[in-house]
């Protein structure tokens, strides 16, 4: 039986931010920024956009252009496509349900985190609206995925 290992990755693991809010989107690379992780940032203004980028499509056909992620930061109040429809394709693809989802957005409506947590999201956070608590959140978040947990990129098959 072969066994997976964890590997010191020479890259840090990508990020995409599904967020259709420039506001909200700029609050959040600020932040990031002030970090002192180097995080490859990712944007996607809606699930159309986000969809086309995770299976490689259109203008994101290009690897380069889109490469492999180690975590979703996904909005769920998106045009078009929303947030949940686009969890729910991540989460029963092959390829890509072993991505982390965090959903990041506004509604803290029950139905939403419990849909949310069904269909297989990682983490459900509800963005604060204090300027200090949204700072703290994100801090939270950074360094929960980018500095604790071991993502699925980390892990590499033996050859």
């Amino acid at each position: 039986m072969s066994e997976l290992s964890v590997t010191a990755i020479q890259k840090p693991p990508l990020l995409l931010v599904v967020e259709d809010s420039n506001e909200d989107f700029e609050a959040f690379q600020r932040y990031v920024r002030r970090s002192p992780l180097t995080i490859p940032i990712y944007r996607c203004v809606d699930g159309d956009d986000a969809l086309a980028f995770l299976y490689r499509t259109g203008r994101y056909a290009d690897a380069q252009i889109a490469p492999r992620l180690g975590l979703i930061l996904l909005d769920l109040n998106l045009p078009g496509t929303d947030g949940r429809e686009v969890l729910q394709k991540i989460k029963q693809d092959e390829n890509m349900k072993l991505i982390p989802v965090v959903i990041f957005t506004t509604s803290n409506n029950p139905k939403d985190i419990e849909a949310c947590y069904r269909q297989g999201v990682n983490s459900y956070i509800v963005k604060p609206m204090d300027f200090n608590r949204l700072k703290h959140s994100i801090q939270i978040l950074i360094d929960y995925w980018f500095d604790t947990t071991i993502l699925p990129t980390d892990v590499v098959k033996p050859r």
